[in-house]
């Protein structure tokens, strides 16, 4: 007897159908039997509206403060608040820096011209020391 090459290419379609559904049984399984032993893992609580993890010392802050920062992410990256936030006061912080250390340097440069200014030997009085 003379099979037909049509049903022959239904067989084959046959078998590969059942080679799928084994995989994706086999595969079932095996993922199943995972989340058993190994469960779902540990879910964190999520955080109240308004709550942040990012801190900042009251006091002055400094290098090690901004490498240990770590900001919440959000459906589009961080909370754009938190990062304005942290920026303004490093930018604050920075600016009371900067006049305090332009201010210094003046300090300098005005003792360094009355030392200059002054014959060896001359007892300099100094604004503001007592």
């Amino acid at each position: 007897m003379r099979r037909s090459r049509a049903r022959d290419g239904i067989g084959g379609v046959g078998t590969a159908l059942i080679y799928l559904l084994v995989v994706a049984a086999v595969g079932a399984a095996l993922f199943g039997l995972s989340a058993l032993v190994f469960g779902r893992g540990e879910e964190l609580a999520p955080l109240p509206p308004g709550a942040t993890p990012t801190r900042l010392p009251a006091g002055e802050i400094d290098g090690d403060d901004v490498r240990e920062l770590r900001f919440q992410q959000a459906l589009r990256g961080y909370r754009m608040d938190e990062v304005d936030w942290v920026l303004d006061r490093l930018a604050d912080q920075l600016d009371r820096t900067g006049a305090q250390r332009d201010g210094l340097l003046a300090r300098v440069a005005e003792l360094e011209s009355v030392l200059g200014s002054a014959s060896p030997g001359t007892a300099v009085r100094v604004e503001g020391e007592q």
